[in-house]
């Protein structure tokens, strides 16, 4: 069974197989092929500290938004508690919707030339992740001005500062509540994120190798990607071609 669909908060997006991208350097493609799964890190340790927050917007029509409820200083309080401390029930995969390879995130997701590229499709990576997880692309606001709507708790992580938009972020999320642990279908890694088992040969079209690395390493990729069973063409980075004058 696929992942989740037709969530409100989760927008397809137009093109339903649009390219996504994963950039990664090499020991992290390495674990992904050696695993055989994708990792989700918890939301509260990505890095940005805006991960599940509300607009101010929100907070200065809290009368209008919740006029006739018993509503107190207090109860908003525990409200703002509650969406921080779930932060630590949210697991995210990310993706970059494009159809061609991006310079900037080569720069911002890698660290080195040896480094790769796993390109997919949306509705490829839909249909390799299990019920239960959702997927759709990121939606970038004012965070100063813009509001939204308080009806689910997954909507501020499918929204994020304008000046995120060249991310061109798609998500996968899980959410899971304690009572969940048992049950769910992956696996934790310590308390830091949980990874997912899915068949990379279903989800991987092509795998390109950074700009500028040496010649060796598109065959080391190549020989790592026969190691472990992927057939897929490995691409040298359209970055690297030579141009006319």
């Amino acid at each position: 069974m696929p992942a989740e669909r037709n969530h409100p908060v989760f927008r397809e997006p137009d093109n339903l197989n649009v390219r996504v991208w994963r950039y990664m350097d090499f020991t992290k493609f390495v674990s992904l092929l050696a695993l055989n799964a994708l990792y989700f890190a918890r939301s509260d340790l990505l890095g940005d500290a805006f991960e599940g927050a509300m607009p101010r917007d929100n907070f200065r029509f809290h009368s209008l938004l919740y006029a006739g409820l018993p509503v107190t200083p207090e109860s908003m309080k525990k409200l703002s508690d509650r969406r921080e401390q779930f932060r630590q029930q949210i697991y995210i995969n990310c993706w970059h919707m494009n159809e061609r390879e991006s310079a900037a995130m080569w720069n911002l997701y890698v660290r080195s030339n040896e480094a790769i590229a796993v390109q997919s499709t949306y509705q490829l990576l839909h249909a390799c992740l299990p019920a239960r997880i959702y997927v759709g692309s990121v939606q970038y606001i004012d965070y100063e001005n813009d509001f939204l709507p308080e009806d689910d708790l997954l909507r501020p992580f499918m929204h994020k500062r304008k000046s995120f938009e060249h991310e061109r972020e798609l998500r996968a999320i899980i959410s899971l509540e304690p009572e969940d642990e048992d049950t769910w279908v992956g696996y934790t890694v310590g308390s830091v994120g949980r990874t997912v088992s899915i068949k990379l040969d279903d989800l991987i079209e092509k795998v390109y190798v950074a700009p500028t690395s040496p010649a060796w390493f598109a065959d080391l990729v190549r020989s790592v990607m026969s190691k472990y069973g992927l057939d897929k063409p490995v691409v040298l980075s359209c970055l690297d071609e030579k141009p006319v004058f």
